[in-house]
This record gives C-alpha cells, structure tokens and sequence, in this order.
C-alpha cells in the first residue's frame, strides 16, 4: 500500500474512532470532536510499534511526517476560516458590546500562566526547556511552540559561542517539542474539564443561555412590532398613506388595509377613508405614536386567508441586484405589492427606499401571488443559490488569510518576528472579508456559505487536524516518554498551567462578570487558541455562535501574546540567573 494510501487510512480510522469516543455522553457530557485527539494517539502508537510509521527522525520530519504536517496545516486552515466566515457579519459589534471584558479576563489567563511557569522554573523543578515546552502544551499553542524553540536556539548557539554547556543550562531545543507533547494532551482536556465543571457546579441550563445570547445580540436593535389601528381622525379621510405620520421618513410601514370586508394592498398612493383598519409595522414607539394621531387601536384580525392577497418571504440572491438599493427595483409600482420587513442575519428592520440589498436578504411582502412570483424572479429568491457554496470567495479567503499569516511582526529585543500564521492570518481575513468583502468587491463577489456548507467546512478541518496531531504524538514515542521518561512529572506540572488559570478566571468571570457560558466557552478556548476545545464548545448548543463569538473576539490578541509570552519568559530566566549572552 503507497504511503498516501496508509495515511489516508490511518487518519479515518483515528477519525472514526475518535467520533464514536466523543458521541460517548454521561449526562449530557462528552468528549466531542475532542475524542479524536485521543484515537489518534492510540493510531499513531500502534503504527509506529507494528507498521513501522516514523514521523520525525534526527534529521527533521520524514516523508510521512511531512505528508501528515501540510494535513494538519490545511485541517486547521479550513476549520478556522470556516469560524471566520461564520462569526465575521456580527463580530464587530460583539466586539464594542463584550470586548474589552473578554479581553480583560483573558489577560488574567496569560499572566497567571506565564507566573506559574516561571515559579516552576526557579522553584529547580524544570530547566529553561522543558518550562517553555510545558508551557507551549499546556496552552496548546503551536505558534508558540515554534517562537520557543528558535528562541531556545538562538540563545544556545550565543552561549554555546562563548564555550557553555548548553544543555546543562537547559538550552537545548529537542527537550521543548518533546514537553510539549507532554502537556499538550492535558492542555486540550483541561479547557474541557474547566467547562464541564462550571456547568456542573452552576447547574448551567444550555437552551437559557443559548436563548440569552440572542436577546443580547439583538440588544440595543429596535424590537419590531405590530398594530391594528382604525383610522377616525377626520383630519386623514381623503388623505393617501404616505400622509400617515411615519411612513414617509421609513419610521412606519403600513402593510394592510382592510375596508369594510375586503383587504387591499396599502400603496402609498392610497387614498384613506374612515373606519379603514391599518395593519402598522414599526418600532413599539413609532406605531404607539403614529396609532394615537390617526385613531384607535382595534382588535380585529387583518388575516390574508381567504383573500387575494397573500403573505409571503422572497430571499435576495440575484447578484445583479446586490449593492442596489431598495427603492431601485421599484416594487410597489411595477409588482403592486409592499415590503413590510427586511431581516438581514436574523435582525429585522424597517424597509427604507436607501437600504442596499446583500445576499441573503429575506423581504416580506404583501401582494397577489402571480405578483409576488414575478418580483421574485427580479430578486432571485432561488433556494439552489441560497444553499450553493460558492468556491471561488473561499480561496480567494484563503490566499489573503495566508499572505496574512506570513507577514512578520518585529518585535524589539526579540531574534524571530511573530506572525499571525497559518490559523491567525485565514481567521482574521474570513473575519474581515465577511463583513466588508462584498462592499470592498463592488458587490462582484459575497462570502456567504451556507449553514450546511460552512458545518461540514468546519468539522472536516478540525477532524483532519487533531486526527493528525494525535499521531504524530502517538508515532513520536509519547507512551514511552509518559511511562519510562519524565514525561509524567511533566505532564503533572503542566496541569497546573492549565488549569488554574483556566478554573479561576472561568468562575469569576461566569459569576462576577456574568458572562454568558456559551461566549465564554469561546473565550476559554481562545485564550489558548485551541480549535478543539472551541470544536467542543460549539457542539454544546445547536447554534454555535455564542461560542464562536466569543473565541474570535479574543483570538488576534491572544495569539500575538502567547507568541511573545515564552520569549519573554526565557529572557526573564536569562536575566534572573545571571547568564552572559
């Protein structure tokens, strides 16, 4: 079998296993996508002890090792760009609304971890190394990983230079992925378990916060509303609708009319008698003001059954018409027909003639059906296109997000520049194109996926990366480490790094900042820029969102401290032990 095909077999059977592990639930709780770190380092120990499968040599990675590298890499590509794209429309006013108290707690986070490395450090518990190596597992951060180990080699080769012994000073750059490997599995199961136990303690309900997340998300946009009003104002017989306080400032929309028995369309035009029954859409105190003018409140029922006028929902997806305003398709004279709403992201708002229509748009309107199905064919209001995935936007993402994630940061003091990298530079390029995108493209091109496009996006990148992380673990000798090596006592130490910072902040920030518990999910698995934590996390409720949410906010921040986190700590260590460089 070709050493394509082997993987490949190797990866779905470690996917497979790890599936089944995480559909395992006790109350509620399980392991989640999770489960597949775990299956691989079974895999990839068995592969390694009866197929011979080598990852890493001496020399660097074999061919193997270099085939399951670009994998891993382009599994977590996929899967944080896919998070982009999805939490990028409303990331911007998360961002104003809970930013800075997210960000706050997630500095508590990296501070409290870096503190208890060091003391591990200067406690003679572990050498320079093995600290930033924990520390790396522990945060799970690979980037962080990777600034360590230059670091750890660039400042051995100066001292080495001057005649020291490397590595009785701790300087030397194999013991740091190999405490990483170490850490790293806790690393992953501590997020967890910290947010397993704040469910449990605190009796979180998923379903409330879930529902508490959308009355937040939509706080502060206007609840739209309806009302009934009879028209008995003397001073609107005679008059048309758009003489009707509001309606013609788009404060107001009049979506029926009914008089006597019969139910008419409510053109602007449209000349008022008394006794009209008007069906108001609004804000509550626009309608509340505009019913007290021109009437009373009436309890009648302006249903359309039964007549010739109907109700329905016609989705914006002809890309002709994206950027164009409302008022250009001209809908009411060449359609005879109103639209009532516009929701947008699930947000509705009042119709103006100025808004400029996106893909996705749903418009309510009212008119015969024969109309309504003509305007249709003008919006597009196509299911097949609603629910296509347009490729090209996706790798025109990804280029830019990679280009992105290659651009050094330099940073003073420091011998390599931090990047965004291959996870950062897609997350904050989805992020940014999905919401300015269409505009920055002259409404050419839209990075709109569909729900199930952007689920299956997601679970496959985050199945091909921890599927692949786990073997290269397991064909990496971890269970010889952990069991005939230091790698326990590691491991041990590493715990601490994870989760005390992990659990306090968690427990404060729920009890005393109130944080919402599926935000921050997200925010604990951002704070170690960790996919599979934030995999977990989005497989708690049925809309992952919140979570999302909450891991993106924090995410460009973390990643550039937890970058120069352990470069700073080895310079600290440096200085503190007095060592000439």
């Amino acid at each position: 079998m070709s050493s394509v095909a082997s993987l490949t077999l190797a990866i779905s059977i470690a996917a497979v296993l790890g599936i089944l592990l995480g559909m395992i639930r006790y109350r509620g709780i399980g392991l989640g996508i999770g489960g597949v770190l775990f299956s691989g380092i079974i895999v990839g120990h068995f592969s390694h002890e009866y197929f011979d499968l080598t990852v890493r040599t001496a020399e660097g990675l074999t061919a193997a090792g270099s085939i399951l590298s670009y994998v891993q890499e382009f599994g977590l590509i996929l899967f944080v760009y896919a998070i982009g794209v999805q939490v990028g429309p409303s990331f911007f006013a998360s961002l104003r609304n809970m930013g800075a108290k997210l960000i706050g707690w997630v500095l508590v986070i990296i501070f409290s971890g870096c503190a208890i490395a060091l003391t591990l450090f200067f406690l003679g518990i572990v050498p320079i190394d093995v600290m930033v190596g924990m520390y790396s597992g522990a945060i799970t951060n690979t980037p962080a990983l990777g600034a360590a180990t230059q670091m750890i080699h660039d400042v051995g080769a100066a001292l080495s230079a001057s005649g020291a012994d490397v590595s009785e000073l701790g300087f030397n750059e194999l013991m740091v992925p190999s405490a990483y490997a170490m850490a790293y599995p806790f690393g992953v199961c501590g997020i967890l378990l910290t947010m397993i136990l704040v469910r449990v303690m605190f009796k979180v309900s998923i379903e409330e916060e879930g529902e508490l997340y959308l009355k937040s998300k939509t706080k502060g946009q206007p609840t739209i509303s309806t009302t009934n009003v009879r028209v008995q104002n003397e001073e609107f017989f005679g008059k048309t609708i758009d003489d009707v306080p509001g309606v013609k400032d788009g404060k107001v929309v009049v979506s029926r009319v009914k008089r006597g028995s019969e139910l008419l369309v409510p053109h602007h035009d449209l000349v008022l008698q008394e006794d009209d029954t008007l069906h108001l859409v609004g804000i509550p105190s626009n309608v509340g003001a505009t019913a007290k003018v021109i009437g009373k409140i009436s309890a009648e029922t302006l249903t359309t059954r039964g007549t010739h006028i109907t109700v329905q929902r016609l989705v914006v997806t002809n890309s002709h018409i994206y950027g164009h305003t409302l008022g250009s398709l001209n809908l009411e004279s060449r359609f005879d027909l109103v639209v009532s709403r516009l929701i947008r992201t699930g947000v509705q708002f009042i119709p103006t003639p100025d808004m400029k229509l996106q893909f996705g748009d749903i418009l309510n309107v009212i008119g015969q059906d024969a109309n309504i199905k003509e305007a249709g064919k003008v919006v597009g209001n196509s299911n097949a296109e609603l629910h296509k995935v347009a490729m090209l936007p996706i790798f025109v993402g990804l280029i830019l997000g990679i280009l992105l994630g290659s651009i050094p940061i330099p940073v003073s003091g420091v011998p390599a520049p931090m990047k965004l990298g291959v996870a950062g530079g897609p997350l904050v390029m989805a992020i940014l194109l999905s919401r300015f995108g269409q505009a920055l493209t002259f409404n050419k091109m839209h990075w709109f996926i569909p729900a199930a496009g952007l689920s299956a996006l997601r679970e496959i990148g985050i199945t091909l990366f921890l599927s692949i992380v786990g073997i290269n673990a397991g064909a990496s000798g971890f269970w010889n480490t952990l069991t005939n090596g230091p790698g326990f006592s590691w491991m041990c130490w590493a715990t601490l790094i994870t989760f005390i910072p992990l659990f306090v902040v968690a427990v404060l920030a729920y009890k005393v900042s109130k944080v919402n518990y599926l935000v921050l999910c997200g925010m604990l698995a951002g704070s170690c820029t960790d996919p599979p934590a934030l995999a977990f996390a989005n497989g708690l409720h049925s809309n992952p969102e919140a979570s999302s949410m909450g891991y993106a906010t924090v995410y460009p921040l973390t990643m550039f401290l937890r970058i120069l986190s352990p470069q700073i700590m080895i310079i600290i260590a440096v200085l503190a032990s007095g060592m000439a460089i």
